[in-house]
């Protein structure tokens, strides 16, 4: 097996590519409005269906693919849970595509406020912590992406390079809002794809080719499972599939669209490149197992490979890594300030806030969630780790209630409130119990959310007939 030396080569096609990120960011924070708030979070509702394509691919395909999610499957248990990892957004796609027209309607910057319009303040108050804590959270693992990437071209200590993924992804977020994130997105979601396409020959080939791989693979890596319970297999998609269903990042980029066509292409777009880019995530991974084995964490493996293969082409697919994380990253972290700004300072602190004021606040949230982001991720061992916890808070605490919003006509104002609670309770309390008999916390908390939203909202029917009268 091979050892991971840094290639500090890449670092300029790194740098190359941080530096357009920044120009993006500067060009877009002196077009701002001060005085339109809606212009910062929703980008005056002026997307179309290209920028909607990547930023729709941008913002779902970040760091949990390439050191997680996708990334880690295909290393730890083999090709075809890598592959399967596409699954969740296939079916999200499907969902949201089916209610972006309800969505638009509401034409809400957070989906806490609209779970206020169905079940009332108190509703917004509790989903808008819990929102803007999970996109916290996510933002928080994408620092420790970019301190792998630093750490493959300098040998950069991981802990020095999350600080600096911190500030980078801290500085994109805060300078030019939706406008700016969305076109960085759109930008360097065509990186991606140009990037790992080209390079995955060149894997292949640094790997001896894919029959080579295939014979020095473990059988069971080549199963469907991957040796997996299947209690494991569920356990490795549903976070993300609960999450994606009601994300507010997915959500406000729905309500960003110029038009509902617009939007449709967009969601086009998402899916090709969802069948791009997750199954080749899942072959290099693959590739840098057999390559690498035990001496490098499964977080690193698709970044791993960039060192072995041309200079050009492992730059270019570096790049690649770098849009990954960085456009989710600031993603995110945006979404996270959004919360804190409409659904708690000017819900409960300032009601009659200006626009500028909420611009003003809405920064000032995206700097200190960012700093709070960057104090998380030091108590979570892994990238899986955070970002499964990160999946099912929300997963469980804001999705069942989100969907009976949506689609349920008996659903109450007791019977969404009591779901939210309940499903973020049991997610901390399952998860502080370090998962009992080895269940996943997303097999539990998920049901007993949907169960409580059922249950509670048939028992409290009446609400529903004093709102009709």
């Amino acid at each position: 097996m091979r050892e991971l030396v840094a290639k500090p080569s890449l670092l300029i096609f790194v740098i190359m590519y941080f530096v357009l990120l920044v120009g993006i960011g500067i060009y877009y924070s002196k077009k701002i409005k001060e005085d339109n708030a809606e212009d910062f979070v929703l980008a005056g509702k002026g997307l179309g269906p290209i920028v909607l394509m990547g930023t729709f691919l941008a913002t779902y395909v970040g760091n949990g693919t390439i050191s997680g999610g996708g990334n880690s499957l295909s290393f730890t248990y083999g090709i075809w849970p890598g592959i399967f990892f596409a699954l969740p957004a296939i079916a999200a796609i499907i969902v949201l595509s089916l209610l972006s027209n309800k969505i638009r309607t509401f034409g809400s910057y957070t989906v806490a406020q609209i779970l206020e319009m169905k079940y009332g303040k108190t509703a917004r108050l509790v989903s808008g912590v819990i929102i803007a804590f999970s996109m916290i959270s996510i933002c928080a693992y994408q620092y420790k992406g970019l301190a792998f990437v630093l750490n493959i071209t300098t040998g950069m200590d991981i802990k020095i390079g999350t600080a600096v993924g911190a500030f980078l992804i801290i500085f994109l977020a805060f300078s030019g809002g939706l406008k700016s994130v969305a076109v960085s997105d759109a930008f360097s979601a065509f990186i991606m794809l140009i990037g790992i396409v080209i390079a995955t020959p060149f894997v292949l080939n640094a790997a001896g080719g894919w029959s080579n791989v295939v014979a020095s693979a473990p059988a069971e890596s080549l199963t469907l499972s991957g040796g997996q319970t299947f209690y494991g297999f569920l356990a490795g998609y549903f976070p993300l599939f609960f999450l994606s269903m009601g994300d507010q990042n997915l959500y406000q980029r729905i309500t960003a669209g110029k038009g509902s066509k617009d939007v449709k292409w967009g969601f086009v777009g998402w899916f090709l490149g969802i069948l791009i880019v997750m199954p080749l995530v899942a072959v290099i991974a693959f590739c840098a197992r057999h390559i690498f084995g035990t001496n490098i964490q499964a977080g690193m493996a698709f970044m791993s490979t960039t060192t072995l293969i041309p200079t050009a082409i492992g730059g270019l697919l570096l790049a690649a890594s770098t849009a990954f994380i960085v456009t989710t990253g600031d993603s995110y972290l945006l979404s996270g300030a959004t919360n804190i700004t409409y659904d708690i300072y000017v819900e409960k602190i300032n009601p009659n806030a200006s626009e500028q004021q909420k611009f003003k606040v809405t920064r000032i949230a995206i700097a200190l969630a960012g700093i709070f982001a960057y104090i998380l991720i030091q108590f979570f061992p892994t990238v899986l780790a955070i970002q499964y916890w990160s999946y099912t808070i929300y997963g469980a605490g804001i999705t069942p209630a989100l969907l009976g919003a949506l689609l349920w006509k008996k659903v109450t104002k007791t019977g969404g409130i009591a779901s939210m609670a309940v499903g973020s309770i049991v997610t901390v309390i399952w998860e502080a119990m370090k998962q009992p008999f080895g269940v996943a916390t997303v097999l539990v908390a998920v049901p007993i959310s949907f169960t409580v939203l059922i249950i509670v909202s048939l028992m409290t029917q009446s609400e529903n007939k004093v709102v009709s009268k």
